[in-house]
């Protein structure tokens, strides 16, 4: 059974990411696109697009283009934009890469995706020249040792360098690597291109509109929905290079922005942190989750705090990301939304497509789904079947209206004597508790049982084990109560809020 989009079908151009992007930065180029948070630093539609012209003339006179890969190593900041799309422009592929990488780690995305630059920061100099080896660092701003970004900036380049959209790699992000080494993950132009439109008719975003931008654009998430899509749609962006409460809320409140694009960690802090009661956030009319799940509670919690409505979306990196978010103006607790515009999707028990009602794998095919892994044609049979689906790997529902619902990973359920737990289940009733700050939740080894859940939990002053477990005890059914409650200092999270349930002590 195909599950298609209520939503027409989106149009297939044939354009690049940046001829996208800059088609819809409109005919103002004195208009304010970019800020930079801590500083207030500001950046025009006019400036931005010459910085990429320029930087896409200069890698061309410096034979870089076509086949090509350029890594950027830093967080947000105005000049992101500048050299992801000055790369594109010319024709040559971004690999984006964790600034908070160790050296091995950036040098294991180096080799693995052949990049020839790396673009990367004063603070991060010396961990990507411990990882370089031969590859060029360029530095935005300067430093000694580095060719500074203003060097490479040469005549402006007139045209975008002729590519296939449906073809061409425009950004190797690597995949979050909960399990195994990063696999880089192919992204055409087309996928980009066309998930910015598929997420703007669903998710929406207005000309003039601000969001602040603290979700990583290195991750596709942040750099789809916040600098892509944006830009895209007339809309600006206030750069955050982490994430800060105090630093958030007041740019929040500042901008008056109407949409919060944020990840679970953030709904928690949201919905209980004392310091969100001293900013004035009646702007705020939308909370949108993705990257992982978010309980309906802690989502209901946030919205009666901010007065806002609450919602979900739901994608991966290899789907550029999103195949289902929650219209504007609706919601639906515990439901990622509806299926995005020329996508289709499964849901697969065992080879079959499941019953009306029954959970099953998220199968998923559209414009927006990847070519493959970079040099893995085994993980890439694995994931992607001859006709074009892609699978998930995650459990999920539809209902008869076509609202789907994540239920967890496939490879984390927990299965006690026969009885599948889902991690997320037991962890959004525990953060419903005021005693519990933040929780993960993993299966261990049990010779009876096969497996049994145990919580790691951040606790809040004054907690104690037999007060969370009896809070648990009436929302839970016995076999998903947890085995052990271990307190811990801090749950550790990819830097899109994806659970590591594999650095969880054993």
């Amino acid at each position: 059974m195909i599950h298609r989009s209520p939503y027409p079908p989106v149009a297939l151009t044939g354009e690049s990411i940046t001829q996208r992007v800059l088609r819809g930065l409109g005919p103002d180029p004195d208009r304010v696109v970019l800020i930079d948070g801590p500083s207030g630093r500001e950046m025009t539609a006019g400036a931005l697009e010459t910085g990429i012209r320029r930087l896409a003339g200069g890698l061309r006179a410096r034979g870089l283009g076509k086949g090509d890969v350029v890594a950027i190593l830093a967080p947000n900041l105005p000049d992101y934009a500048v050299v992801f799309h000055g790369v594109a422009f010319a024709g040559a592929t971004v690999t984006t890469i964790n600034p908070t990488y160790t050296a091995p780690e950036v040098a294991h995305q180096l080799e693995d995706s052949g990049a020839r630059l790396l673009v990367t920061l004063p603070p991060f100099l010396d961990t990507a020249q411990a990882a370089a080896g031969d590859v060029e660092i360029v530095v935005i701003g300067a430093a000694q040792g580095a060719t500074p970004l203003a060097a490479l900036m040469g005549d402006p380049l007139a045209e975008q360098v002729p590519v296939d959209a449906a073809r061409d790699v425009a950004v190797l992000p690597y995949s979050s690597g909960t399990t195994g080494l990063p696999k880089g993950v192919r992204l055409s132009h087309r996928n980009l291109v066309a998930n910015v439109d598929q997420s703007l008719a669903v998710i929406g975003c207005d000309p003039g509109q601000w969001s602040v931008g603290f979700l990583p654009f290195f991750h596709i998430y942040g750099q789809t929905v916040l600098m892509n899509m944006h830009l895209a749609a007339g809309a600006g962006i206030i750069t955050m290079p982490r994430f800060d409460l105090e630093m958030f809320l007041t740019l929040v409140a500042r901008h008056r922005t109407p949409t919060l694009f944020c990840a679970p960690p953030v709904a928690v802090a949201l919905a209980k942190h004392p310091m969100v009661a001293g900013f004035d956030l009646s702007c705020v009319e939308r909370f949108f989750s993705g990257a992982a799940p978010l309980g309906g509670e802690i989502g209901d919690a946030v919205a009666a705090r901010l007065g806002c409505q609450s919602v979900q979306g739901y994608g991966m990196t290899e789907m550029s990301p999103v195949s289902h978010a929650t219209p504007r103006g609706q919601a639906r607790q515990g439901s990622v939304g509806v299926t995005l515009p020329s996508t289709e999707c499964r849901i697969v028990v065992d080879g079959r497509d499941a019953e009306p009602g029954e959970a099953g794998e998220l199968w998923v095919r559209g414009p927006q789904v990847m070519l493959g892994y970079h040099n893995r044609p085994a993980a890439t049979a694995e994931t992607l079947t001859p006709d074009g689906w892609l699978k998930t790997g995650d459990l999920a529902e539809i209902d008869a209206e076509g609202w789907v619902f994540i239920r967890d990973r496939l490879k984390e359920l927990i299965k006690v004597k026969g009885f599948q737990v889902a991690p997320a289940e037991v962890e959004a009733a525990l953060l419903t508790s005021s005693m519990v700050k933040d929780a993960a939740v993993k299966g261990v080894p049990d010779d009876e049982a096969g497996e049994l859940p145990v919580a790691y939990v951040v606790p809040a002053e004054g907690a104690e084990e037999a007060a969370i477990r009896a809070h648990l005890a009436g929302q839970l059914a016995h076999y998903k109560l947890p085995q052990r409650i271990v307190f811990v200092e801090a749950i550790p999270k990819s830097a899109s809020g994806k659970i590591l349930r594999r650095m969880l002590p054993g």
